[in-house]
């Protein structure tokens, strides 16, 4: 994903995801696509932006806090967070923010 989310007016949420990679990709790459398609399809769901190196950050904006609560529990994703736990990561951390305000480089 190149391009920055266009997201509406505050306020809204954001998940941020960080991950440190292990050395295992099996299959990684088409779950973490998969994922982003899924996750775009979710009620609630305003956008994502993700760079995926041996450090991985991920930010998805959502409405609110019942959308955020609705995609952690989705089947496919617990399963994407399970192999995550099990092969896929060495370490994460995931936030969610309320966001307040934003701007940005061609806004009035």
């Amino acid at each position: 994903m190149s391009t920055i989310a266009n997201t509406p007016k505050p306020p809204y949420y954001a998940v941020i995801f960080t991950n440190l990679r292990t050395d295992v990709d099996e299959g990684y790459g088409e779950m973490a696509d998969r994922m982003v398609e899924l996750a775009s399809e979710q009620p609630g769901f305003l956008g994502m932006e993700t760079v995926r190196e041996t450090l991985g950050i991920t930010v998805s904006y959502w409405q609110d806090l019942e959308s955020i609560r609705a995609w952690k529990q989705n089947v496919d994703h617990r399963e994407a967070q399970r192999l995550g736990h099990e092969q896929w990561y060495a370490d994460f951390k995931t936030r969610v923010c309320l966001v307040e305000r934003d701007y940005g480089m061609l806004e009035g």
